[in-house]
């Protein structure tokens, strides 16, 4: 089995258990290898008590999953996403502004490396599913076009 297959049985086997924290330990001749990872997951939840007429609701299913209507861009890989270049720099985008395929609509930083998520279609943003130096997933819905 290849590493990649071995990490992605390991994090299968600790999402259906619930497993959110791990210590490894490793010996070598030279030494003992420890590592401590804490996990996390965080769930998009849309903050909005009124939906005007260019913003949509976001409804959850019983298993806490949002519904999300029209094509959720979501991350390409887990990290933490900006709304902005820079802080205090205006967001990529909001609620309403029409983008187009290949504009950037937020950043993900992964390994202290700051990746562009480009729309990959033109629309209006519906909706924006994270908030900013939130921690994301890999397939987590980040923004929503239309």
């Amino acid at each position: 089995m290849s590493f990649r297959a071995t990490v992605e049985s390991m994090s299968k086997i600790m999402d259906d258990m619930g497993i959110t924290e791990l210590d490894l330990e490793r010996q070598f001749l030279f030494g003992v290898y420890r590592k401590h990872i804490h996990l996390s997951k965080q769930q998009a939840v849309a903050v909005a008590s009124t939906t005007t007429a260019t913003e949509t609701k976001t409804v959850k299913t019983e298993s806490g999953t949002p519904v999300i209507n029209g094509h959720a861009l979501k991350s390409p890989m887990v990290g933490v996403v900006y709304l902005a270049p820079e802080p205090g720099a205006d967001a990529f985008v909001s609620v309403g502004k029409q983008v187009n395929a290949g504009d950037t609509v937020a950043l993900v930083e992964a390994m202290k490396t700051f990746n562009p998520i480009k729309s990959d279609r033109d629309g209006v943003v519906k909706e924006i599913l994270v908030s900013d130096g939130a921690a994301v997933e890999f397939d987590q819905p980040l923004v929503v076009i239309e």
